[in-house]
């Protein structure tokens, strides 16, 4: 009986270790309905079982970074897949990436990688304007985030909560583009013209798409969803004549001393495929590759079309942190 108790322990224990060597486990903060179709073609491409823990549409990339941190001394995660450019920095600058330099990641730019390999871009989206074609003629749209300072603009803006998501990130952006005292100016002045603040980025679509509000401050993707819906609103690139919006990449890194190191490793490089980049692209969400000579939909802008603010995206998380108590402030939080 001693016998066939400790062979049934050492195929228990067999049967454990296959199944975890088979397997890999991604945290990610993209939206479910885009992010889950791509890991199922990596599972049926390769045969490796994903396990997926995705975050909330409220607290988007903050829910996951601060579970990924508290796992620290025991990550459960392989890879992180952030929609954002700054939380894999910060977990960079916190020491919890290992490196890695995928063979896939060549031709995307230098600008979107990490020289290290603690971290690499892919599909990116942009902070657009999307206003309302019912409330407002062409001539009347709004060119500028500034412009939304105005009175005519009074209660007439949404945005999504600054503390969460990409909302926090083009702040953070702002805040090193046009210096703290200016930046500070432009988020008080949105404040005392009565913006609304929402739960997030889809809703903020949602009150624009329904003529709530005149216009609201938001992601591509959410915006391309409502121009597919047949919605009566258009898109706003702004700032392109001064210092443009704040373009982000979706990012994935390798976590330090993950359980599944070679299996992160793989999903990593076919994120970074042009497969999966012309994916995101012809995907309702609409995303832009970030290599020049990705086929995609005719109203998809390509990367180089759009003028971005100049910014590291190590100084964007730093900056995240350091303005965590003024949004709190700022958002009546």
């Amino acid at each position: 009986m001693k016998f066939i108790a400790i062979t049934c322990t050492i195929l228990f224990m067999l049967v454990k270790v296959c199944h975890a060597g088979n397997e890999v486990v991604i945290y990610t903060s993209e939206d479910k309905i885009f992010s889950e179709p791509i890991l199922q073609q990596f599972e049926k491409k390769t045969g490796i079982k994903v396990r997926a823990i995705f975050d909330t549409e409220e607290t988007k990339s903050t829910g996951l970074i601060n579970r990924l941190i508290a796992e620290k001394d025991n990550p459960q995660a392989d890879i992180f897949w952030s929609s954002d450019p700054a939380r894999p920095a910060l977990l960079d600058i916190k020491g919890m990436t290992t490196s890695y330099i995928s063979t896939a990641s060549t031709d995307i730019p230098a600008i979107y990688k990490d020289p290290e390999g603690h971290w690499t871009g892919f599909s990116a989206r942009a902070r657009i304007i999307l206003y309302n074609t019912n409330l407002l003629s062409i001539d009347e749209k709004p060119l500028s985030i500034f412009d939304l300072t105005k009175p005519a603009w009074r209660g007439q803006v949404a945005i999504a909560n600054p503390l969460f998501g990409t909302t926090a990130i083009h702040i953070a952006a702002l805040f090193i583009a046009l210096g703290d005292e200016k930046a500070k100016k432009f988020m008080n002045d949105l404040k005392a013209n009565g913006v609304k603040i929402v739960s997030s980025n889809s809703e903020v679509k949602r009150l624009v798409a329904r003529g709530e509000v005149k216009a609201g401050i938001t992601d591509t993707d959410d915006a391309n969803v409502a121009v597919r819906e047949g919605s009566a609103v258009k898109i706003v690139y702004p700032d392109e004549s001064g210092m443009g919006t704040l373009i982000m990449p979706n990012m994935v890194c390798l976590i330090k001393n993950s359980p599944n190191q070679e299996n992160g490793k793989k999903l990593i490089d076919f994120l970074l495929s042009r497969e999966v980049e012309k994916s995101l692209a012809w995907a309702p969400c609409a995303q832009m590759p970030l290599r020049y000579d990705v086929r995609t939909p005719a109203e998809v802008y390509t990367i180089n079309a759009i003028k971005g603010i100049s910014v590291d995206y190590h100084d964007v998380a730093k900056k995240l942190e350091e303005i965590q108590e003024f949004l709190k402030q700022w958002a009546g939080f």
